[in-house]
């Protein structure tokens, strides 16, 4: 019996099947969580801007408005580069951008202390959250004529709307941005015997910097956008002022052209916060 089981349990040799691995699928050009290489993303970028400045010339050619009153990028172009030439406009540009450099700064010296104090302690949060997130939804440009009487016509006027235009949601924003630092490492630096102090300078504050460089980036853009407000008021420097100027004699390609300066300058601003990122936080770029 044993010698029939034997004979029929002939081995035979195990032959290993190759699986052919699938063919990877080419990237759709919709599809979530794409990393898009840098030269890609300027190609794509600059393809933008192509068809945003066809659909400007083409409307403009329309006969939508006078041509005195909605000109096309050509003409706002040559308008622009007249500007700089023969109208000294260089140096109401350096007066806003001051403006906002000087104001931001301010913004962030009050807001940085602060949010780090109310995302630290919930106690201090409790004091400052009610006020100063009832500040925030104050339009700043109500408070004009108020600053103009507390504080002239001067720089002074136009740097402090400015200052309230940001600083408020700033404190608010770099508080969450606090908020967001992981408890095991406070509760390792305790165990560690470090004091409120340190783990607030050394914890907190670092854990959080890279968030309150992209935090100040994205609201250097809402400063931006007070600065024509600021400066349309009894003002004589400043592109708002070279705007309300024009407004006077119906240069309409001039009002454009300060709009597309504005632009230009919160890019600029925006690319220099970009290149402080990747520098200062270079483990963080490569992680994204």
């Amino acid at each position: 019996m044993t010698a029939k089981l034997s004979g029929q349990a002939t081995a035979q040799p195990l032959t290993r099947t190759t699986v052919s691995k699938p063919e990877p699928k080419p990237d759709k050009w919709f599809d979530f969580n794409q990393s898009v290489p840098g030269g890609q993303r300027l190609v794509l970028g600059a393809v933008g801007w192509v068809a945003f400045l066809a659909l400007w010339q083409v409307t403009s050619q329309m006969d939508l408005a006078p041509d005195r009153l909605y000109p096309g990028p050509a003409a706002v172009f040559s308008s622009l580069q007249e500007l700089f030439l023969e109208k000294a406009f260089f140096s109401d540009v350096l007066a806003s951008v001051s403006r906002i450099v000087i104001s931001f700064g301010i913004a962030i010296l009050i807001a940085l202390p602060l949010g780090l104090l109310m995302g630290s302690f919930a106690r201090v949060d409790s004091i400052l959250n009610p006020l100063l997130g009832a500040w925030r939804y104050l339009p700043a440009p109500a408070f004009i004529p108020l600053l103009l009487m507390w504080l002239g016509t001067g720089d002074s006027q136009k740097i402090t709307l400015l200052l309230m235009g940001v600083v408020f949601f700033l404190v608010i924003m770099l508080a969450d941005v606090t908020r967001q630092t992981p408890r095991v490492l406070i509760e390792t630096a305790k165990t560690l015997g470090g004091g409120r102090r340190i783990i607030l300078w050394t914890v907190l504050f670092r854990n959080s910097l890279p968030g309150y460089v992209d935090t100040c980036r994205q609201m250097l853009a809402v400063s931006w956008t007070y600065l024509v407000i600021a400066e349309i008021v009894a003002a004589t420097d400043g592109i708002g002022a070279m705007m309300m100027r024009a407004k006077r004699f119906v240069h309409v390609d001039d009002i454009m052209a300060g709009i597309v300066t504005i632009g230009v300058l919160g890019l600029l601003f925006d690319v220099l916060f970009r290149l402080i990122y990747r520098q200062c936080f270079p483990y963080l770029g490569q992680a994204k």
